[in-house]
């Protein structure tokens, strides 16, 4: 991987994925909204998130791409690289940073074909099987993987759980992002011990009172993930 790629010598990758519903509680996206969903980009990319997932599937394409390159300017001028959930064309049509694809998407190796590195491309998967097969079809950075533990996002979904992950961890010669449930408690600790690259979460950045909460979050996540990540040497 190239100097500056997010997961080039970076551990952990935190990525944080957006929810306007959770984060901004509203289903509407008026320019005020759409200003607070690009601060907590910037806020996000000053605090040391290396990804920003825009996550907004109800979204048609007009808001998304001026969502999109709203949350681009936010992190301009740092390392943090937006990323567009499975819509390959919004992406390339406002500059975007790259795609992250949903497990039923097309196959990686067709986006590179259309946006050749350094656009970053990522893939959900919820088990190991899945994720040797998309690996072996070539063309992707990374893997989220979950959902880990129980979480409002996908209630009731199958739980990957700690040993689904590193499962998932050791099947590929990728890095593994954990999603579902990703909080700053020992439930960072524990996903580092599987060898996970880092999470993904929408949940940590939800109902904190003000930036200051939220950078304390994401102090303690990195914090908890080093302690994990050393025992898993031991």
């Amino acid at each position: 991987m190239t100097a500056g790629h997010p997961f080039a010598g970076r551990r952990p990758v935190v990525c944080f994925v957006t929810d306007r519903i959770r984060l901004l509680g509203t289903r509407g996206l008026d320019a005020e909204g759409m200003a607070s969903m690009a601060a907590l980009a910037g806020e996000a990319a000053r605090a040391g998130v290396a990804l920003v997932q825009v996550r907004e599937p109800d979204l048609d394409a007009k808001p998304l791409c001026d969502l999109v390159r709203a949350c681009c300017e936010a992190v301009a001028g740092t390392d943090t690289r937006v990323l567009v959930n499975d819509r390959l064309d919004v992406a390339l049509a406002v500059g975007a940073h790259g795609v992250h694809l949903r497990s039923t998407s097309f196959p990686a190796s067709e986006v590179r074909r259309l946006a050749p590195p350094p656009f970053i491309v990522g893939r959900s998967v919820h088990d190991a099987e899945e994720a040797r097969r998309v690996a072996a079809g070539g063309g992707l950075d990374y893997l989220i993987a979950g959902p880990v533990f129980p979480t409002p996002s996908k209630p009731g979904a199958p739980l990957l759980g700690l040993a689904g992950l590193r499962a998932v961890v050791e099947a590929v010669d990728l890095p593994v992002l954990a999603i579902g449930g990703i909080a700053a408690d020992d439930r960072t600790t524990a996903v580092a011990r599987t060898g996970a690259a880092g999470v993904a979460a929408i949940g940590l950045f939800a109902g904190a009172a003000d930036f200051q909460e939220w950078r304390g979050r994401l102090a303690e996540v990195f914090r908890r993930f080093d302690i994990g990540a050393e025992a898993s040497l031991d």
